[in-house]
């Protein structure tokens, strides 16, 4: 399985949304906490093309996007093939 990473900010109920989807999942990720850090959050919106909200979510090189993006993906039943896929 590729390596999911998901950027968060502490007390950030999507940010909790979205992990909670991925461990309900049974996938490991890394979580980077970038609320506070602003290098790890310039990192984070140049990965993401510029989106500066919080979570912003990985799979390997690929964005995902937020915590609705990824539910929508999930919802559509095209989550778990991106998952594998990589």
């Amino acid at each position: 399985m590729p390596q999911v990473t998901i950027y968060t900010r502490p007390y950030c109920p999507y940010c909790s949304r979205a992990k909670e989807l991925l461990e309900g999942k049974g996938v490991a990720y890394t979580e980077i906490e970038a609320g506070s850090d602003p290098e790890k959050k310039a990192e984070m919106v140049q990965r993401s093309g510029g989106r500066t909200t919080f979570p912003q979510i990985f799979v390997g090189d690929r964005h995902l996007g937020g915590c609705d993006d990824v539910v929508a993906l999930d919802r559509a039943g095209e989550l778990d093939p991106i998952l594998q896929a990589a």
